[in-house]
């Protein structure tokens, strides 16, 4: 029996080798070979390029480091080769060849959404952004650990925070850049007062795979803001990978993949930060317990050969809470030194949660000319503060004398106040957007573009604000009238509930025209229109924009630019609301006419490439709001009562100053100045024919009087001279230590006491001085051979860094306390940034 059953094994084995070896055979007379190399279009082979019979369950080949794949496909057929890769425009070539035959078949693949590689010379040189290498963003030392602090080291571009993300632009402020994140518009959070408060901004660096900016005069393309616009694209994966980075202030996690088929991608990242170390070297102690997360995802399918969809999502929850006990400052002058000392009560709890979501989807003409994209998205900002801190404060003078056995301590008391603070605050914001964009190339020098946008927004407001001084009054009194108050007098009161609908529209058409000369010199021209319409003020408004780029047939190799258009912004949220919480219906969009002429020279040194770029500008403001920063919030007049002017220059040279690694200087000189209506003002004169100095005139008796008009002033984001550097260096004789530098100066912009009027507010705050400096060790490289076991196997690359914040120890101004003694003399008691700390940061790449 056991025989009979080991036979029939035995013929249903024989039965099925006879057969596989028929197929086998029958398969091997009815097949081809298809062979060849798959090239990009500077001639460079292109690794992991999916090869593929389309129609057919057959196994894809991937072609090789040298771009080289070999193919065995079915014969005596008509079949469709499908070559697909994650950064390159997909290719198709239909053939028949015979059983037995080898076909060669080389292709060349276009780049898309991604940029071949980093270098000086980019082909983005004719436009009006310019292009940052994301792998710098990983290495700046910064105690913001934020993406955008490599834009603060760029020309033109402003932040006298390390806190914060939130930076200017060529004497715009911080609500005048525009952000996209793979063309979807990022929004700031409302309710910010501090940089302390803001936690991470939208963009996540371990994403990246390119950025664009510009400081001015950009694309019609772009919305509609006046000062700048930062063009972000996030990746596609083409294998699985991560990052892992964890330093004292926050970990970053992030993954990514690609499905087997190559048409379905998956980026996911996470970010936790705290500044508690930071926050711990600032004048008010107490217990600091900030808490900053979000998570991000970024998936794209590629339904068809032509048809592809993109999903990107965010949410970010950033919590700060304080529980301040006391504060201790020093300032004044070597002849008259003083100390503020503050004792607290209470706590600060502040909460922004947000969410965003973007459904794209992108149809490619079968000859790669057409492309068009449909948005949809949705926004989502619940923020809300609340706090009631009581500080009770005292004024002292300080022993100035070198010789006195007490130098530098408490000699009189010049005055003593108590002052309570309180806040509930509430706002919730929705924004939908339906987006359609298209571009068509016409040739290989001629582009259209075009847009359409439709917006809704949904805001709702609840605000209850009021301060309180004791009846000594130490206190600066501000402009809004007292209420009284059970027989107490509250200040800056704001009661308010706020609800605003309103609908946006807006597009924009452009065309990019070059020429080459007869000479090979090259013309380019970028022209466009854009077009907005608000609900809420029932404005429409039409700006043209242009660009003409001239490449002259130079033995040195220069490039000059000129760019000018209308740049209006219509107001937000933040601007119609004033001091007293009051909306303004009837605003209207603030102008900015842009001239911008851009010198751009690329040149040799050492053997290495490096760029020199110099921007002269001129912007003509008008219908602006006037406004005010306490560190970084804006407190809006709600007026369209100013005009003004914005003008400098902009210096830039960058390149291997150190052979692989990239540096750069940036120098900016800058004026900017507005002339506010009906802001005249009288200087009072006594009998002695003597100027009245509240404070410092004993004869205050009044007998004549004089109007000024002032005029001209400088706008609170007046910074006269700008300088960064970022520089990158490898220890001699161990080239896996690299030192990265962060530099930063920028003179001190203008500032006054809270609720004057705004030609008050022209002292000067001392200059913002900052050094970062970090040294990274590589402990692992990518080209290393790697282990077969072991988990070791699956790491790409181990940075360790140490990074010193603040490397001088510099005491920088962000904002002032204003206070009074007894002689009502007034004094600005400076709130300093942080101080120098250490970090350590760990980054692993998989």
């Amino acid at each position: 029996m056991q025989n009979l059953k080991l036979y029939k094994i035995q013929v249903k084995a024989l039965f099925f080798f006879l057969s596989f070896f028929a197929s086998t055979v029958f398969y091997a007379q009815n097949t081809a070979t298809v062979y060849g190399k798959v090239v990009d279009e500077d001639n460079e082979p292109i690794e992991d390029v999916s090869v593929s019979v389309l129609g057919t369950s057959l196994a894809p080949v991937y072609t090789n480091a040298q771009g080289a794949f070999s193919y065995k496909v079915p014969a005596g057929v008509p079949i469709t080769i499908v070559f697909y890769s994650i950064s390159h425009f997909q290719q198709q070539r239909d053939i028949n060849i015979q059983p037995n035959e080898k076909f060669e078949l080389n292709r060349i693949l276009k780049f898309k959404n991604q940029i071949k590689a980093v270098e000086v010379y980019d082909e983005n040189r004719f436009q009006t952004t310019s292009r940052i290498d994301p792998i710098n963003i990983t290495h700046i030392p910064t105690a913001s650990q934020d993406f955008n602090a490599i834009l603060f080291t760029l020309p033109g571009v402003s932040n006298r925070n390390e806190l914060s993300s939130a930076y200017s632009v060529r004497g715009g402020n911080f609500d005048e850049n525009l952000v996209y994140v793979n063309g979807i518009e990022i929004y700031r959070p409302f309710l910010v007062r501090s940089g302390q408060q803001e936690g991470l901004s939208f963009v996540n660096p371990d994403m990246v795979s390119s950025v664009l900016f510009s400081a001015g005069g950009f694309e019609a393309k772009y919305g509609d803001k006046m000062s700048s616009v930062l063009d972000v694209q996030y990746r596609r994966p083409r294998k699985f990978a991560g990052t892992f980075s964890g330093s004292l202030l926050g970990t970053n996690l992030h993954l990514e993949g690609i499905s087997k088929s190559n048409r379905f991608t998956w980026m996911v990242g996470t970010r936790y930060k705290t500044n508690q170390y930071l926050l711990k070297s600032l004048d008010t102690k107490g217990s600091y317990k900030p808490m900053f997360i979000d998570g991000q995802a970024y998936f794209t399918y590629d339904v068809t050969t032509n048809w592809q969809l993109d999903f990107l999502a965010n949410y970010a929850s950033n919590r700060y809470q304080i529980v301040p006990e006391s504060r201790e400052t020093d300032f004044g002058t070597l002849n008259q030194a003083l100390r503020l000392k503050i004792y607290f009560d209470g706590q600060e709890i502040d909460k922004f949660e947000s969410m965003l979501g973007a459904l794209s989807a992108i149809h490619r003409s079968d000859n790669e000319k057409t492309t068009l994209r449909f948005i949809a998205s949705g926004f989502r900002s619940k923020e809300s503060e609340a706090f009631d801190i009581q500080g009770q404060y005292f004024i002292d003078e300080l022993e100035t004398d070198f010789g006195q056995p007490n130098f530098g301590d408490v000699v009189s008391n010049r005055g003593v106040g108590t002052f309570l603070q309180h806040a509930r605050t509430n706002l919730l914001a929705y924004v939908y957007s339906l987006e359609h964009k298209g571009n068509h190339n016409i040739n290989k020098n001629n582009q259209v573009l075009w847009g359409v946008k439709y917006s809704y927004e949904n805001i709702s407001d609840k605000l209850s604000e009021w301060k309180y001084v004791d009846s000594a009054d130490f206190s600066v009194p501000t402009v809004v009238p007292y209420v009284p108050v059970d027989g107490f007098e509250l200040q800056d009161v704001i009661k308010q509930k706020i609800k605003i609908t309103s609908n946006r529209v807006s597009g924009f058409l452009q065309g990019i025209f070059s020429k080459d000369l007869k000479d090979t010199s090259t013309v380019s021209v970028t022209a466009g229109i854009r077009a907005n319409y608000w609900s809420l003020n029932g404005q429409a408004l039409f700006g043209p924009r242009a660009t003409l780029a001239y490449k002259p047939n130079w033995k040195r190799d220069f490039l000059f630019k000129f760019s000018t258009g209308y740049y209006y912004q219509p107001p937000f949220y933040r601007e119609l609301r004033n001091r007293e919480g009051v909306i303004n219906y009837d605003l209207k969009a603030q102008t900015s006419i842009h001239f911008v002429l851009t010198s751009d020279y690329n040149f040799k040194a050492w053997r290495r490439p490096f760029k020199f770029l110099v921007e002269a500008y001129y912007k003509h403001l008008d219908n602006l709001i006037p406004y005010e920063i306490d560190n970084v919030r804006i407190r809006y007049s709600a007026k369209n009562n100013a005009k003004g002017y914005a003008t400098g220059i902009d210096f830039k040279v960058n390149g291997e100053f150190v052979k692989g690694v990239e540096s750069w200087f940036s120098l900016s000189f800058m004026q900017t100045q507005e002339d506010i209506k009906d802001d005249f003002y009288y200087d009072y004169f006594n009998s002695d024919g003597e100027k009245i100095v509240p404070g410092y005139t004993n004869n205050d008796v009044a007998v004549d009087s004089t109007r000024y008009e002032p005029g001209y002033i400088p706008r609170p984001t007046d910074q006269r001279v700008n300088f960064a550097i970022f520089f990158q260096d490898k220890m001699p004789g161990l080239p896996d230590l690299k030192m990265h530098l962060n530099l930063l100066f920028g003179a001190g912009v203008p500032f006054g006491a809270p609720g004057t009027e705004r030609y008050k507010q022209v002292l000067r705050m001392p200059p913002y001085r900052r050094v970062d400096i970090g040294f990274s060790y590589q402990l692992l490289k990518e080209s290393r051979k790697k282990k077969e076991k072991g988990f070791g196997r699956l790491l790409n690359s181990v940075w360790l860094s140490l990074e010193v914040f603040n490397l001088l120890g510099t005491n920088n101004t962000v904002s002032y306390i204003w206070v009074e003694d007894v002689t009502n003399r007034q004094y600005a008691v400076p709130n300093y940034l942080t101080q120098r700390q250490l970090n350590l940061r760990m980054i692993i790449k998989f």
